[in-house]
């Protein structure tokens, strides 16, 4: 019985020091999305910061302003959503697809 536990442990550890390592890299992970046709490009981290962001000068209307707005959010969170899919993913391949709650 003992060593079955020591051996739960040493499994729990080692998942443990995997997450934190996917943690610790999560802000090189990135991704990219667009929106409109290309009218507008987002590249976010694991972090879920904004990397970069670039707005097509034709799609920027002083009277259209919210379409710009529904690009410019439909572009990231579209972005946010591929890295996140990417870091549940290896996250799944770590926990052998059992769900950690407040994990990615």
């Amino acid at each position: 019985m003992a060593k079955g536990m020591t051996n739960i442990l040493k499994q729990a550890q080692m998942i443990q020091a995997k997450m934190s390592k996917l943690q610790e890299n999560a802000a090189m992970k990135t991704a990219e999305a667009t929106s409109g046709g290309g009218a507008v490009t987002v590249a976010v981290n694991g972090k879920n910061e904004i990397l970069s962001l670039s707005i097509q000068k034709q799609v920027v209307d002083p009277e259209d302003v919210e379409m710009l707005q529904d690009l410019i959010r439909a572009a990231v969170n579209q972005a946010l959503k591929k890295v996140q899919d990417e870091l549940s993913g290896e996250m799944s391949r770590i926990t052998g697809g059992r769900s950690i709650p407040g994990v990615f």
